[in-house]
């Protein structure tokens, strides 16, 4: 079992009895991992997945921290691998509460120089494994939510704004922002939510990917209106909001967790 926090104790067990699939955990570093945590330490029993026998060896141990009982292998540009997911869980639960989507991928090589260089081939990819990947993965989850239920996927302020090296992956989070506001309007009528994060920058595995991650790292914390380093348990919390009934009346919102760094236009003179 894992210690308990005092942000775990306020929440208390507001996600008892509910069960949901969580998608994208690399390391204890991962955003995913931080809206595991936090969703653990509340109460909900969790379904985790990894992809490749190099990330079964780091998500192993966070799974049994998270006294996880369901952690399968998972491709989701395989379209068997999604089947193989959801009937495992269908037989194991019957049925699901929630889904943490945190899945993005783009050839590392293609986010440096210039968007207008991107080839066919990656901006395909890019798109399929950063944004279907979400509305193929809702179609299913929805599929087991006869009561209802929340779904939460990522994003990020490139999505509006140009970012340093951050390229095609700014047009599938665009891309994936959208996705949310239709997914929200098919599925409200089932009762079941769609939201999105778009965390600040944060030194993640998929943070390491981008070569000016750095510098984007370090400009946002001199410049965000609150000045504390960004950390998993906000992004967490964020997400256990997202995905609990405290935001029942909440869905097609894209919520921005980044210390109100996507609020700054020009920085005042000197950073103050």
């Amino acid at each position: 079992m894992t210690e308990v926090t005092d942000d775990q104790q306020v929440t208390g067990q507001l996600m008892a009895g509910k069960r949901g699939l969580v998608l994208g955990i690399a390391n204890d570093h991962s955003i995913a991992y931080g809206i595991a945590r936090a969703l653990h330490g509340a109460g909900a029993e969790l379904a985790l997945t990894y992809q490749g026998d190099s990330f079964l060896k780091r998500v192993e141990p966070l799974a049994q921290s998270l006294d996880c009982q369901l952690l399968m292998p998972c491709d989701v540009s395989d379209p068997d691998s999604l089947d193989a997911l959801f009937a495992a869980i269908a037989e194991r639960w019957g049925s699901l509460d929630f889904l943490v989507h945190a899945i993005a991928y783009s050839d590392r090589a293609e986010l440096s120089g210039r968007y207008v260089d991107t080839t066919r081939e990656n901006f395909v990819q890019t798109l399929s494994i950063s944004c279907f990947s979400f509305t193929d993965l809702a179609r299913r989850a929805a599929a087991l939510m006869p009561n209802g239920g929340a779904m939460v996927t990522l994003s990020f302020l490139g999505a509006h704004r140009v970012m340093p090296s951050y390229n095609v992956m700014g047009v599938a989070k665009a891309a994936l922002e959208t996705s949310v506001r239709y997914l929200a309007e098919d599925l409200g009528k089932d009762n079941v939510r769609i939201n999105a994060i778009s965390a600040g920058p944060m030194r993640t595995l998929a943070g390491a990917v981008i070569a000016d991650g750095r510098y984007v790292h370090k400009y946002a914390g001199e410049h965000a209106p609150l000045r504390d380093a960004l950390d998993l348990d906000a992004i967490g919390n964020s997400g256990l909001y997202l995905l609990s009934d405290l935001s029942s009346a909440v869905t097609g919102e894209v919520m921005n967790v980044d210390n109100g760094f996507s609020v700054i236009g020009i920085p005042r003179p000197g950073g103050d």
